[in-house]
């Protein structure tokens, strides 16, 4: 199994998004640093807690420069759901091929009931991963604070 190591490129993934439209990623993320939260579904008490946690640094993230997207396998309602409940300002992407996305990037797919396993990536402006964070379970994520820090260091020593 593949699994993505600081300076491979992003690879090309495609998905429908809650507030309308698709995204294309590494591609549309583009000239910024950016996030790709992988999560395991509105059901996860820790993927609501992290995905409220880049909602909260928002404005601190925006002010870096940091685009922030999450996808999930969840259907485009139970998406929109969580888009309102957690009243995220960011990209959320439904509908996810889990053994596609898990073919490319490495994410570990939990089998029954079928979903990512929550996995997180920092990428440099040119799509290149800077950092990569894999769980096998439900435990084990990127968090805002650590992105914020990570991104402040390089902008101040490159």
């Amino acid at each position: 199994m593949i699994r993505l190591s600081n300076g491979d490129s992003f690879p090309s993934i495609s998905i429908d998004l809650v507030s309308g439209g698709r995204l294309n990623l590494p591609a549309d993320l583009a000239g910024s640093f950016s996030v790709v939260l992988l999560y395991r579904g509105a059901f996860c008490p820790y993927c609501n807690a992290q995905l409220a946690g880049f909602a909260r640094a928002a404005s601190t993230l925006a002010e870096l420069g940091i685009q922030v997207v999450a996808l999930s396998v969840d259907d485009r309602a139970t998406s929109t759901a969580l888009v309102e409940k957690l009243r995220l300002p960011f990209a959320v992407g439904y509908g996810a091929d889990a053994d596609g996305i898990a073919g490319v990037t490495g994410a570990y797919v939990n089998e029954s009931p079928h979903h990512l396993q929550t996995t997180g990536f920092i990428l440099d402006p040119n799509g290149r991963v800077l950092t990569a964070v894999y769980s096998s379970g439900a435990i084990g994520r990127l968090v805002a604070d650590d992105v914020v820090g990570f991104i402040r260091y390089l902008k101040a020593h490159h």
